[in-house]
């Protein structure tokens, strides 16, 4: 074989064991989100996943899991993604993701974590 194809293809192995660079989203992003995971956590509300009512400490879990996975593939830029991409639907179904709290109607999750993303906004600090 040649020692020129045998190098390339050394340094062509080689680059594909080099881990790939991972940014963390902006610092606001970051506030945002544990904010509004904080926000799941401490509601007392139940979230509906895969045909199963979850209490929230369970739900909040479950989405700060999705959320590292979605962040280490450099997929999380915005709190809007975090919503869209984690927090709207199930990856294993495709089911949305409900919200129901002291008993009242269920709404979706994308319009619940909207709704609590705006209010934090109004008052933000950051």
């Amino acid at each position: 074989m040649n020692i020129r194809l045998t190098m390339g293809s050394v340094v062509m192995l080689g680059l594909f064991l080099v881990p790939v660079a991972r940014a963390d989203p902006p610092t606001n992003v970051q506030i945002e989100v544990n904010f509004l995971l904080g926000s799941i956590e401490g509601s007392g509300c139940e979230f509906y996943r895969n045909g199963t009512w979850n209490d929230s400490k369970t739900a909040q879990a479950h989405l700060r899991d999705k959320y590292t996975y979605l962040v280490a593939r450099n997929l999380i830029n915005t709190t809007e993604d975090f919503i869209e991409k984690a927090a709207t639907e199930s990856s294993f179904s495709g089911q949305p993701y409900k919200v129901r709290c002291n008993g009242g109607a269920p709404v979706t999750s994308n319009q619940w974590l909207r709704d609590e993303l705006a209010r934090f906004r109004t008052f933000k600090t950051y």
